[in-house]
């Protein structure tokens, strides 16, 4: 007699998979990757903060705690990705100042074609922090460890401590100085701090300590897990193999050749991955129901990315290409590429459309 599969709720209708959540990421990656034009990535991060407001109203199950807000990221990342830029980086026609030559690194024109460039760089950077924020409010640790190839399960146990290391320790941290609180402790100065510290390193020992005897006592890494030789290989050739297809492609606008060179390295990673991993078979007790809503975002995720990343042809493609060197111009738009963006939506529309409990 066949063993029954113990599936998630189906009332739970707004729920979205662990698998679609990753290829949503991979469309916000693949978007902010290969644009720095303003009017693109102004969209995405709209979108994306619709998507983050959304996802603070909705029901979920193991949140983590947040220690900072996607707008206090931008707020801190884009300034200092323009003053990094315009600073270091000396090309540009607009010379707003010039620093001596004989400084190291420093020394030559400011040019704000390079203020410019770092600032669209940070916002980059602010899309993939609030893209990665809301996977990890809506998905359980349990659920994003599981997204970790089986090959990598020693990773896995790994990725899992890190990400709940922080929330713990803030909540024994509240928990101790509620106590103390009660005690009559008031934070006056540094030696006030002693008594928090010192029961929070005892405890974060004693939880170590735990762990480790844990992990000990059912065999985390025991035996051979070391991968065969070629897919060491395919591992070491492909990586190199995507980077430089990425690479052609986004800074010296080779399309066909960067295109190759990233499909080939990702290939081989994959497969490498694919087959170390059948090494490490594995059962979930729970597995989440895959429904209707999950191909939806996962089909507008990867026709986004597919539009912006595959050479189609389409004249509108040239507009991702935007660069203010050497000189700042108003970047183009395309319509088709601007709508593409809205596939970021996904979440948003299977949140809306979910009857209410």
């Amino acid at each position: 007699m066949a063993a029954a599969t113990v599936r998630e709720p189906r009332s739970e209708s707004s729920r979205i998979h662990g698998l679609a959540w990753l290829a949503w990421l991979v469309a916000v990656l693949t978007l902010t990757t290969l644009t720095r034009n303003p009017w693109y990535l102004g969209l995405m991060l709209t979108w994306l903060a619709v998507v983050d407001a959304v996802a603070r109203r909705q029901p979920v199950t193991g949140r983590t705690a947040q220690l900072w807000s996607p707008l206090r990221f931008g707020l801190f990342v884009v300034p200092i990705a323009a003053l990094f830029n315009g600073a270091t980086v000396h090309v540009g026609a607009t010379v707003l100042a010039r620093l001596p030559q004989s400084w190291p690194l420093l020394g030559g024109p400011v040019t704000l074609e390079a203020f410019v460039y770092g600032g669209l760089n940070g916002l980059a950077l602010t899309g993939i922090f609030a893209a990665f924020t809301v996977v990890n409010r809506m998905l359980p640790v349990r659920e994003i460890i599981q997204l970790i190839p089986r090959a990598y399960y020693p990773v896995a146990v790994v990725a899992a401590i890190a990400l709940t290391f922080v929330p713990v320790t803030l909540v024994q941290l509240r928990q101790i100085r509620e106590a103390q609180a009660v005690r009559g402790h008031r934070l006056a100065g540094v030696r006030s701090w002693l008594p928090l510290w010192l029961p929070l390193l005892t405890g974060g020992l004693e939880r170590a300590l735990q762990l480790a005897e844990a992990m000990t006592a059912r065999g985390f890494a025991a035996g051979d897990d070391a991968p065969d030789g070629w897919t060491r290989v395919a591992a070491l050739v492909g990586l190199p193999l995507a980077l430089a297809g990425l690479l052609l492609r986004t800074v010296w606008a080779q399309g066909a050749l960067g295109l190759v060179l990233l499909v080939t390295g990702t290939g081989l990673v994959v497969v490498a991955i694919v087959v170390a991993g059948r090494r490490h078979p594995h059962t979930r007790y729970r597995p989440a129901a895959w429904q209707l809503h999950d191909w939806v975002v996962t089909g507008s995720a990867l026709a986004a990315a597919g539009l912006w990343a595959l050479p189609l042809a389409l004249p509108e493609q040239a507009t991702l290409a935007f660069s203010p060197y050497p000189r700042l111009l108003l970047p183009g738009f395309g319509p088709v590429m601007g709508m593409a963006t809205w596939a970021l939506l996904a979440p948003v529309v299977v949140w809306l459309a979910a009857p209410a409990r």
